[in-house]
This record gives C-alpha cells, structure tokens and sequence, in this order.
C-alpha cells in the first residue's frame, strides 16, 4: 500500500471513477508490472504472472461478492440458537453446542466444527423453526392436533376435558401449546394426579397450564378449594328458621283477641249525627228550640 500511494496515487488527480480506473490498469501493467522486485528474486511481478499465474486464474463470478457477518450461538434446550433479535432451529443432535453463524444476504447459516449444518431464510426478529429439526418423539408431539387433544383429554376425565375445552374454545391454534402442555404432565404426573389437579385449578378459578403444573409441583391437587368470603375471612354466625325463631313466646288465647277499634270523629259526645242518636227529640209547632216535650 505504501508503494501504490507513492508511486500511483501521489500528485494525481482524476476527473472521474472510469478515468482512474484507466490509469490504474495502465500503471500495474507499465509500471507496477515491469519493476525490479525483491522478494520474487530480481524478477518483474507482470514476467512472473504470465509464467505461473495467468493460467490458473478462474472466470469472475456472475454475482457480486456479498459480504458476510459472522457470530457465534449455543443451541438452547428448545434447539434454537439466537442470531440478531431471531431464533432459528438447529437439527437436535447438536443440543448444548455451540455454532458458528454467518448471515450472508437473504439467508442464514450455521457451522458445526466448519461443516454446514442447517441452513435458513434470514429473518429480522421472530423465530425459524423445521419441525424436521427435532428428535422423533417431538415431531410427534408437535403434530397433536386439536381434535387429539380433545380425545386423549376425554381418556383422562372431565375435569381435564373441561380444562382442555375452555384453552381450545377460542383460537385454538394459537393455545395449542397450552394444552399440549397440561396433557404432557400426565407423562410425568400421571393421569390420575393430572385430573385431580384440573379439578383444583377449576376450583380456584384459574385453569391454565402454569397453575396445574405448579399444584402438580407442589402436591396439593386433593386439597380441597376454600370458600371466599366478603367479610375479610371472619368467623359468620349461621342458623335456620328453627334457631333464629327459638326465643319467640307464643301468645295465650285471651292475648291473641281483636283489638278495639279505635274511635273516629264521628263516635265523640255531641258530634253524633241525628240517625245515630239514642234518644230522639219532637219539636212540636209552637215550641221554642230546646223545650218541646219528649215524644
């Protein structure tokens, strides 16, 4: 580099790309080329091309060179390895390894011990997954269905039809794994422990995958679901009809008689209408008020 600033590039100047381009082929074949060089023994680079060189050169790609980004992933327990803000599958054997990455253009490619392992669409954030990438038993189980979710939670019980029915009632597909998830503790659990812990999560109102699990972890799928309460939890005095009446004294027959009726305007002293009256006086014609004789 040194020689080519000195030699080409000092005290030039170039009115345009194709115009030094012109003059750099010319200096390499001219100058470059023809000079005395050391390390080839005395002997000029352009006699020593022709010689042994200019027959072995290859015809130029057809496509432009790409240039490549390099980076090292280790393969989780899930068989991804993170390139960038994306998690793309590695085949199965290579679990716990760690790869050579090198995102070229459009694709992405992983190196195990410098032998291409797998090779994907480049993607810019999400996940790649080849369900060909995992182990037998895994591609089988990624391959349970909806349908097989319902029929192998009917063999298990009610409580786990229940809880399968209500993950996939609504957008099946995207809570497959959910309920993949619960039939899969019946492998470790077994199926009898499994539905009793249905039964419980559906008593605590919380039938998902995490809490199953974590009452299968924890052993507590026979304990019985406590009752909320509105009162903060405190103790509630209960009775029935039997005890809330006990403290009642019946009445006797003479206590238990009609009331009077209570009086009106019309029952006081003077206020008696003339049709009411006991005793009924005649004005005789002549008299004055209030001194005819009684009839």
């Amino acid at each position: 580099m040194p020689y080519i600033r000195d030699s080409f590039w000092r005290g030039r100047e170039f009115g345009s790309l194709p115009e030094m381009q012109a003059a750099a082929v010319t200096w390499c074949l001219e100058v470059a080329g023809r000079r005395s060089c050391r390390p080839l023994g005395g002997a000029a680079p352009l006699s020593v091309f022709e010689a042994a060189e200019a027959d072995a050169l290859a015809a130029l790609p057809t496509s432009p060179f790409v240039l490549a980004t390099w980076s090292t992933a280790k393969v989780g327990p899930d068989i991804h390895a993170k390139v960038g803000h994306t998690l793309y599958s590695i085949p199965w054997r290579f679990l716990g390894a760690t790869v050579d990455a090198r995102e070229a253009g459009s694709v992405v490619q992983f190196f195990h011990d410098g032998a291409l392992i797998k090779t994907h669409p480049w993607l810019e954030r999400g996940k790649r997954t080849d369900t060909a990438d995992y182990p037998p038993e895994k591609i089988a189980f990624q391959m349970r269905t909806p349908v097989w979710c319902r029929q192998r939670a009917g063999e298990i019980g009610e409580h786990c039809t229940a809880v399968i029915t209500d993950l996939l009632a609504v957008n099946a597909l995207f809570r497959l794994r959910a309920a993949q998830g619960v039939l899969g503790l019946a492998t470790k659990y077994g199926p009898e422990r499994l539905e009793a812990a249905c039964r419980r999560a559906i008593e605590v109102g919380d039938p998902s995958y995490r809490t199953i699990k974590g009452i299968l972890a924890a052993g507590t799928e026979n304990i019985g679901a406590e009752r909320p309460t509105g009162d903060g939890g405190a103790a509630a005095f209960l009775h029935g009809p039997d005890g809330l009446f006990a403290n009642v004294v019946p009445l006797s027959a003479t206590e238990t008689a009609p009331l009077a009726p209570v009086a009106t305007s019309n029952d006081i002293p003077g206020d008696k209408p003339a049709d009411h009256c006991d005793d009924v006086h005649a004005v005789e014609p002549g008299d004055s008020a209030g001194t005819g004789a009684a009839s």
